[in-house]
């Protein structure tokens, strides 16, 4: 058995709903062999996070490098950086890595409103780790953040990812789970054309990790030889179906987490 193995670079979640561990559970429920290096320590639950430890950025580094060196990841996702010298850090390792897929949630803050990466931080993720992506995914408010403006339609979700594509040189997934409606869309700018990606609307209490396993499962569908659009299509499925499945799931007393043990997985 050769399963494609996908390194997962996050934090870490002890509730187990976000971070390290939603990546894990959600690249081994797609048949992946999950790999981790943790770049911080959370204390958080599905109430919210309380506190945030970074891992030092040479800890960090060793902990890929020695993934990359022995298992040879066949796509990267990344989540929580932290640091700017853990971010500087990734940066150089990737650019000696140029053919391995690498999806970045670029994880600013915590649903509960908790600030996730510093304005240096934020600065040097911008400039030296964007371009050695494959696949960024901000949501509306991190695509927000990044344009410095309001985006709140279709059309300028699609002017967003069109923008942040063509400055970054890479492409962009710019999420609209934070719209107004019943119907969600996603915007997907590969660097030649638009991709929109529309679902209903799955009304939950237990929606903690979701982007998290969004771009661990987008990495794992490049992994297994995906294009961009496809494997958008097959990891939207699979989240939907995540959160209809843990619609009745009670875990924790806030946001919970979502079911990521979903069978069968749908093939494109």
């Amino acid at each position: 058995m050769r399963p494609p193995v996908i390194l997962s670079i996050a934090g870490s979640d002890p509730s187990g709903g976000a971070g390290i561990q939603a990546d894990i559970k959600t690249i081994s429920a797609l048949g992946g062999y999950a790999a981790a290096a943790i770049t911080a320590l959370t204390v958080q639950n599905t109430l919210g996070v309380q506190t945030v430890t970074p891992v030092e950025a040479s800890v960090v580094g060793a902990q890929v490098q020695a993934v990359l060196a022995d298992l040879r990841p066949q796509a990267i996702k990344i989540g929580m950086t932290g640091s700017a010298a853990v971010v500087r850090t990734l940066a150089d390792l990737l650019q000696g890595y140029p053919s391995v897929p690498v999806v970045l949630d670029p994880v600013m803050a915590s649903t509960s409103g908790h600030r996730l990466m510093d304005a240096e931080a934020l600065e040097v993720l911008r400039r030296q780790l964007f371009p050695c992506c494959t696949l960024v995914t901000p949501n509306l408010p991190e695509a927000q953040l990044l344009l410095e403006r309001p985006i709140a339609t279709i059309d300028e979700m699609k002017q967003a990812a069109l923008t942040l594509s063509h400055t970054y040189g890479t492409a962009f997934l710019v999420k609209g789970g934070h719209l107004e409606g019943g119907a969600m869309c996603d915007v997907l700018y590969d660097g030649a054309q638009h991709h929109l990606f529309t679902a209903p609307r799955i009304d939950s209490p237990n929606l903690h990790g979701t982007g998290c396993t969004l771009s661990s499962a987008l990495a794992t569908c490049l992994a297994q030889g995906d294009t961009l659009p496809q494997a958008v299509s097959r990891a939207k499925r699979y989240i939907s179906q995540a959160i209809e499945a843990a619609g009745r799931l009670h875990i924790g007393q806030g946001n919970g987490p979502l079911w990521h043990f979903v069978h069968p997985f749908p093939q494109s």
